[in-house]
């Protein structure tokens, strides 16, 4: 034999190659697996709630929306009404008027009461309108805050 085959049969003769063990690698794989899945429970809970808490928010913030709707309907309806009623009432004092002075003296009177009453009702609707928006946007704005700490957290 030559000398490299001499020295490659030594050199193989001496080598040890690592053993597999199949049931060690099982007993890995099994537990890799078994931490996936305990972890995905984990995910899909967290996700449930979640979802929960959102579906309980979005009902909450469509019925407290239909609520403020309806407040600020009404109070539209109100504003207009006042008006009409005061428009008519104007015109049947424009029906007795029997002079110039008396009909410039009651259209300015009718003008300033106008102007007061809209900057009045423009108050309560944009107050009811931002009451309406802070409560439209309460149970959306607790979800959100609520799941920003879990992110925190997590």
């Amino acid at each position: 034999m030559s000398k490299t085959a001499t020295k490659t049969s030594e050199f193989a003769e001496n080598v040890e190659f690592p053993s597999f063990d199949a049931s060690k690698a099982t007993d890995q794989f099994r537990a890799f697996a078994e931490k996936g899945v305990e972890q995905t429970k984990e995910t899909y809970a967290k996700l449930k709630t979640g979802a929960e808490d959102t579906q309980k928010a979005l009902e909450s913030t469509f019925e407290t929306a239909r609520v403020a709707s309806s407040d600020l309907s009404l109070k539209t309806i109100s504003a207009l009404r006042a008006n009409a009623e005061a428009s008519f009432a104007h015109l049947e004092a424009l029906v007795g008027v029997k002079s110039v002075s008396e009909l410039i003296e009651l259209q300015t009177a009718f003008l300033r009461k106008g102007v007061e009453t809209a900057v009045e009702q423009a108050k309560e609707i944009q107050a009811a309108s931002s009451k309406a928006a802070e409560d439209v946007a309460k149970p959306i704005k607790g979800v959100f805050e609520k799941a920003l700490k879990e992110l925190k957290v997590a």
